[in-house]
C-alpha cells in the first residue's frame, strides 16, 4: 500500500491569524503542500486534518481529502504527533509509511517528497526534514549574571571550524514514520532517523506575521519574480 500523507491544518493559530489559508500568490498557504504531495505520486491519499470549515473547504476545493478532528484536539497545546496518531487509528487500511506535511511547509516541493522518501527503507524508522545552522552552535554565546557575553559553551567555542561536527535541526517541514510504531508510541523522533536536509530556499516556518512576509519574498525569488 502507498504511504498517505497527513497535513494538519488548525484554524486557531494566534500569533498570525488564519495564517494556513493567509493568501500566497493568489492561492491559500494550504495548497502548496497538498499540491507538492499529491505531484510527487508518492501518496494513495493526501489528508487534511482540521478543525476549520474554512480550511476542510479549502482542502477539497484543492482536491485533498479531509479529517475532522475533535475538539480536545484542536486547541494551541494539542501536539501535532497526537493529532496524527489520531487520524492513523481511524484507517481501515494503513500503510507502512505516512508522512507529516506542515501546512505551512508552502515551499516545500514535490521533489523534497520524493528525496526524503527515498531514504526510508529497512534501516531507519523515520526521516525528518531538516536544516543546518548558518552559525554553528559551538559559537552561541549567553549572558552572564554581570550582563556580560560569555561563551556558552567554552571548551568547545575556540575550536576550530573543522573540528566542529555536522549538526542539523528539525524544520517543521516534513516527517516520514512507520505507521505501526508511531500508532504504538507516537514520536517524530524514533531511534533509528535519518535526516533529508531540506534546501534552504524550500524552507521557512511561519510562526509571525514577518515570517509570513518573509516566506512570500521567498516565494517571489523561487519564481523569479524578485
Amino acid at each position: 500500500m502507498q504511504p498517505i500523507a497527513i497535513i494538519p491544518a488548525r484554524g486557531g493559530s494566534k500569533r498570525t491569524p488564519r495564517k494556513n489559508i493567509a493568501d500566497l500568490a493568489g492561492h491559500p498557504l494550504l495548497s502548496y503542500p497538498v499540491r507538492a504531495a499529491q505531484e510527487s505520486g508518492l501518496f494513495s491519499r493526501v489528508i487534511v486534518s482540521t478543525d476549520d470549515a474554512e480550511m476542510a473547504d479549502v482542502a477539497l476545493a484543492y482536491g485533498a481529502e479531509v479529517s475532522m478532528r475533535g475538539a480536545g484536539l484542536s486547541d494551541d497545546v494539542a501536539p501535532v504527533k497526537a493529532v496524527c496518531a489520531d487520524l492513523l487509528r481511524q484507517l481501515d487500511e494503513r500503510p507502512e509509511w505516512f508522512c507529516c506535511v506542515y501546512a505551512t511547509a508552502a515551499l516545500i516541493t514535490s521533489e523534497d517528497l520524493r528525496a526524503s522518501y527515498a531514504l526510508a527503507d529497512e534501516g531507519c524508522d523515520g526521516v525528518m526534514g531538516v536544516s543546518g545552522y548558518p552559525i554553528h552552535p559551538y559559537k552561541a554565546m549567553k549572558l552572564d549574571e554581570a550582563g556580560n557575553m560569555v561563551p556558552l559553551w567554552p571548551e568547545l567555542n575556540m575550536l576550530k571550524s573543522q573540528a566542529h561536527p555536522h549538526v542539523a535541526a528539525s524544520n517543521g517541514t516534513l516527517y516520514w514514520v512507520r505507521t505501526e510504531m508511531f500508532i504504538k508510541q507516537p514520536d517524530f523522533y524514533p531511534a533509528r532517523l535519518r535526516g533529508y536536509e531540506v534546501p534552504a530556499e524550500h524552507v521557512q516556518d511561519v510562526d509571525t506575521p514577518d515570517d509570513l512576509e518573509t516566506l512570500r519574498r521567498k516565494f517571489a525569488l523561487n519564481r523569479g519574480e524578485a
